[in-house]
């Protein structure tokens, strides 16, 4: 369980877009939530990657070793 304190302007926007959707406001607090733990465990993921030094792999290397393996 969570509770925390919203700015005004917020909860009032996330109020109507509750009411506006049919879902509950803890829905897309929840939502909000997950999305950003996942851009931040993206983020996380990428800084130790890089910091392993390891060789670099271009996007067209990575897409030609996809391609090879259909």
């Amino acid at each position: 369980m969570l509770a925390l304190r919203l700015p005004v302007q917020i909860e009032k926007r996330l109020d109507a877009l509750a009411k506006k959707t049919g879902r509950s406001k803890s829905f897309y607090a929840r939502e909000a939530i997950l999305r950003h733990f996942e851009d931040l465990e993206d983020y996380h993921l990428a800084r130790r990657r890089l910091a392993r030094k390891a060789p670099r792999v271009t996007i067209e290397e990575l897409e030609r070793e996809l391609a090879d393996t259909r």
